[in-house]
């Protein structure tokens, strides 16, 4: 019997539960209605062919996809698909992008859809990016027999990292759930709090760290790979100190504590988190 309280304790897993609670007995307003479920049907269906794509276009170094543009304009076409998506996601994020986003929806709504409206974005420019993509032609290596078997692993594994991560910092933001599924409920959406748990515990930019993994991890090695990987990775650098900065005005001495306590990217080894204490 403790267990399940245990469960219902933890705000990442209350927060989802209240908010599921909600939406099974929706307000009356069949417009409202409609357009929250087919937003939701929408942000959902993009955002798994957004990330299934990623993963399957990776794991063959971009060596795969649907591009057809002639080279060398190739290069330039790749590199637009590449700057769209870091440029995009970041400037959503500022004020100006919050306003814009929340204008996206006509109506009364758009505030209300902001996170669903953002995830629909950012998924379909993922999709764009690794289904347009023109390949190079060139492969420089190709794991087999048990490297390739290990590599993959390490790729899982870096995929089921990246899933924690984005649940520790709240399931229902990072799907793009909480918009549509607090319109249909018309309940204000409830964001989470500043994220110390789970992996959020060990490093401060978990999400960040887990996604430049991915890029690592991969069994096929193109120039492709290799360009992305490192324009990703160093987004993945840089990215969150903008992050940061929105946290810091937004929870002042908390997120200081919580800084001068965590490290950015590398987790502490046991021997330093000694000597902190």
């Amino acid at each position: 019997m403790t267990q399940p309280r245990t469960l219902l304790a933890d705000p990442r897993i209350a927060r989802l539960i209240t908010l599921i609670r909600a939406t099974l007995y929706p307000a009356p307003g069949m417009g409202r209605i409609a357009l929250a479920l087919g937003l939701g049907a929408l942000c959902h269906a993009l955002f798994a062919a957004g990330v299934l794509a990623m993963i399957v276009a990776m794991f063959f170094g971009l060596s795969e996809s649907l591009g057809t543009v002639p080279w060398p304009m190739a290069a330039l076409a790749n590199g637009l698909l590449i700057v769209q998506f870091p440029l995009a996601h970041s400037l959503l994020l500022t004020g100006p992008g919050g306003r814009l986003l929340s204008r996206l929806i006509p109506g009364p709504h758009g505030a209300t859809l902001a996170t669903t409206t953002y995830a629909i974005i950012a998924s379909a420019q993922l999709l764009a990016l690794f289904a347009l993509w023109t390949p190079s032609g060139i492969v420089w290596w190709r794991a087999e027999g048990a490297v390739f078997w290990a590599v993959t692993a390490a790729y899982a594994t870096s995929w089921l990292i990246l899933l924690k991560a984005s649940f520790d910092a709240g399931a229902e933001v990072q799907s793009g759930a909480l918009g549509w599924m607090s319109l249909l409920a018309r309940i204000r959406p409830v964001f989470p709090d500043m994220p110390t748990q789970g992996l959020f515990r060990l490093i401060r930019q978990p999400i960040y760290v887990a996604f430049a993994l991915t890029l690592w991890t991969v069994p096929v090695w193109t120039p492709d790979q290799l360009a992305l990987a490192v324009s990703f990775t160093a987004y993945c650098l840089l990215a969150p100190r903008l992050k940061e900065r929105r946290f810091a005005r937004r929870y002042g001495d908390r997120f200081d504590q919580y800084r001068a306590e965590v490290p950015y990217a590398l987790p502490r080894l046991p021997m330093d988190r000694h000597d902190a204490q």
